[in-house]
């Protein structure tokens, strides 16, 4: 009933704006539009700062570049930025990936904001981009304003607007693997003072691993609405509905990654997918007091639920026959029924004003966040192993040269049954001062008061139970940038940050959060007529209370390992003469553990100065397209390569991912304005590769060569 609820008031929601949508283009709203009002929407957090002037790197992935290169999920527009390395997907079944080397907690989606609101937290699935206007990537300490988070940066989606100009699209791709795709976008005006948007997708896809394939359905439909002249108030509505195998990849049989096709699944086909739903809600007002002040007020609120059955090989190596036998894989059979619940509410007041001879730049706001979290998860689990001993029943092996589908016992033991509540608030200031023309300052700050309540259900209710802890942290950040000339500045900020950890003690104990510091150092280049823009960077970056094993109590954590990362990065994105166009990204993270410790998940020693899981020291792309006439229409050609070096593929054990080097081509032809026909294909050389790795025998394989074809139609 919940999740029928959900989908027919995101159907509602959707038939209305596509009943609404067609009025303003058939016909005008009373009889004409005297005037197309235009509106601009600010974004919180950001102030009226341009970004050249803004002392941290910043790097845009506009909407149309993702169109152009046939990208379609989160995680593959942020191959594009500079130091972002995948993580660990949790089986294909979310966005995972750290920045400047440094991820979240392992046990969630990696956060990213929507709108400047947090879109990461829950169990929402992989991330579309059908309905992405630019995805800004913002390095370096960012929690003096949103807060909690990572300090390698933040990633924040603007999504696309409702417009008082009548104009929409539709295209249908189709490619490798049946892999099936279409797309709807249309908006317009309503009344002279409402417009309204619709951006929805349907993909029906198929896999290069056996026997998987995947559906997913998403909307967004939004409405803007003009008050006043002053005033304008905006809903924005998420609805997700995916169906996606739960997949771990392939093993390494004896260490070698390529003693199995990189199609071999090794889980259950019986299983069936894994279910997610998403039903959220984002409102905006803004309200201009004058030309130099503006107030916002927001609220969002978002559900997501994620149900099914998982087969996975098992990691434990007192269970797990493939060590002696390199050929028969235990496996753990498990059944997840996770449910969050998020709600956020903030204001902001934004705008210049002068002193003396010095003009600031200052926000300030407050926020609150509640997220609840709701998971179950039974499971199966296969006995110990002998070596030498029989490959009974009790194991749920599968013969990973010969599989052989269909035992799938029935999970019964509890591993998780909990309910945690997450409240807390806080308040921010930041003022970028303006000493001259050429040199500015930025001092800011964020005080926060975060609780947690987790409750396990499989135990009685306690002076432990449920646990409650609660953290007060401030987050100072400073910067400052000169401009050299009216094309080049120099730049350097510092920030502090925190993150809170998951989970709790052997004592009963919540962790403390992570806490971090950061500095970084730069130089940005924007050419007077913004064809041109790039920005090099230098950051160094510390963090602690990272969790690690409890030497004393097996199968616990506890809070006191530290991490370090330091590196360079490098943007270019350039229109050149002769209708050319490039973007490149270079980066060199060094990314390792600060202290010994000993690995949460295995026990494993790990050594100062070993390198973080899944980070790279070295990723870079370079994509060139050139733009032309052909007859009446318009053509453009281009391609693009992208390295990314080896890297760790499992914490405390000396097992590398190599590295790659794919290859990328791309032509597209309008015979008409309205009319594209467009082809991509990726991994031309159908390189054999590996996305990233939790432990030798979780290892996600990269997807071979792919072509796909697309049509698409606008007005």
């Amino acid at each position: 009933m919940y999740v029928t609820n959900r989908f027919r008031l995101a159907l509602a929601a959707t038939a209305a704006c596509v009943a609404l949508a067609p009025v303003a283009i058939a016909q005008p709203v009373d009889g004409a539009l005297d005037e197309i009002i235009v509106v601009g929407q600010r974004q919180a957090y950001r102030g009226d700062v341009a970004l050249k002037e803004t002392p941290q790197a910043i790097q845009v992935l506009d909407g149309a570049l993702l169109q152009d290169l046939g990208i379609t999920k989160l995680e593959g527009a942020l191959e594009l930025a500079s130091g972002i390395a995948k993580q660990n997907n949790f089986g294909g079944l979310w966005d995972s990936f750290a920045v400047r080397g440094f991820a979240g907690d392992e046990n969630f989606p990696s956060g990213f904001l929507v709108n400047g609101f947090n879109g990461g937290r829950g169990y929402g699935g992989p991330r579309d981009a059908s309905n992405v206007e630019r995805i800004e990537v913002l390095k370096g300490p960012n929690s003096a304003l949103f807060g909690r988070g990572e300090p390698g940066g933040t990633v924040n989606i603007i999504t696309k607007k409702p417009e008082f100009k009548t104009k929409g699209s539709v295209a249908a791709s189709a490619g490798s693997y049946d892999t099936y795709r279409v797309e709807g976008d249309i908006t317009g005006p309503v009344t002279k003072s409402i417009a309204v948007r619709l951006n929805a997708a349907y993909e029906d896809a198929g896999s290069f691993r056996d026997t998987l394939d995947s559906k997913k359905l998403v909307a967004s439909p939004s409405i803007l609405a003009v008050l006043t002249e002053d005033t304008t108030v905006s809903y924005e509505m998420e609805y997700v509905n995916q169906k996606v195998p739960f997949d771990r990849g392939i093993v390494a049989v004896n260490g070698d990654l390529g003693a199995l096709p990189i199609s071999r699944f090794l889980g259950e086909p019986g299983d069936g997918p894994i279910e997610i739903d998403v039903l959220g809600h984002q409102v905006q007002l803004q309200h201009d007091l004058n030309d130099n002040w503006a107030v916002l007020l927001g609220g969002s609120y978002k559900e997501t639920s994620f149900e099914g059955i998982s087969t996975e090989a098992e990691l434990a190596g007192g269970r797990q026959p493939l060590n002696s036998t390199n050929r028969f894989l235990s496996r753990q059979r498990r059944q997840r029924d996770y449910d969050t619940e998020h709600a956020v509410v903030r204001a902001e007041l934004s705008g210049t004003f002068n002193t003396g001879g010095l003009t600031h730049h200052l926000i300030t706001g407050a926020d609150w966040d509640k997220f609840n979290i709701d998971t179950l998860q039974l499971r199966y689990r296969p006995g110990a192993y002998t070596a030498g001993g029989a490959i009974t029943t009790g194991l749920n092996a599968i013969d990973v040269f010969n599989p052989t589908y269909g035992n799938r016992p029935t999970p019964t033991a509890t591993v998780t049954n909990t309910y945690e509540k997450q409240d807390a608030w806080g308040i921010y200031l930041q003022d970028q001062i303006d000493i001259t023309e050429q040199f500015k300052i930025r001092f800011g700050g964020r005080y926060d008061d975060f609780k947690r309540n987790l409750h396990d259900r499989a135990l009685p209710v306690s002076a432990t139970n449920p646990k409650v802890r609660s953290y007060k942290e401030f987050s100072p950040q400073a910067g400052l940038v000169y401009n050299v000339t009216e094309e080049v500045s120099f730049y350097a900020g510092y920030g502090k940050g925190f993150r809170p950890n998951s989970g709790a003690s052997a004592a009963g104990v919540l962790f403390e959060p992570e806490k971090s510091k950061s500095y970084e150092v730069g130089a940005k280049y924007e050419s007077e007529d913004g064809n041109l823009n790039s920005t090099v960077s230098l950051f160094t970056m510390k963090k602690t209370n990272v969790l690690t094993a409890d030497p004393t109590n097996a199968n616990f954590s506890i809070a006191v390992g530290s991490a370090r990362s330091k590196g360079l990065e490098f943007d270019l994105n350039a229109k050149l003469p002769a209708d050319m166009r490039v973007f490149a990204t270079y980066a060199y993270t060094d990314a390792e553990v600060a202290e010994d410790y000993r690995d949460p998940n295995f026990n494993l020693s790990v050594l100062e100065g070993s390198p973080l899981i899944n980070v790279p020291k070295h990723t870079a792309n370079l994509m060139l397209f050139k733009d032309f006439e052909v007859g009446t229409g318009t053509a453009s050609v281009g391609g693009g390569i992208n390295h990314v070096s080896k890297r760790l593929g499992e914490t405390g054990v000396n097992f590398y991912l190599p590295s790659y080097t794919l290859v990328k081509l791309q032509a597209s032809y309008e015979p008409l304005e309205q009319v594209k026909l467009s082809v991509d294909v990726n991994n031309l050389f159908d390189k054999r590769y590996y996305a990233s790795s939790y432990a030798r025998l979780w290892v996600a394989p990269g997807t071979p060569r792919t072509v796909t074809g697309r049509v698409s139609y606008s007005f």
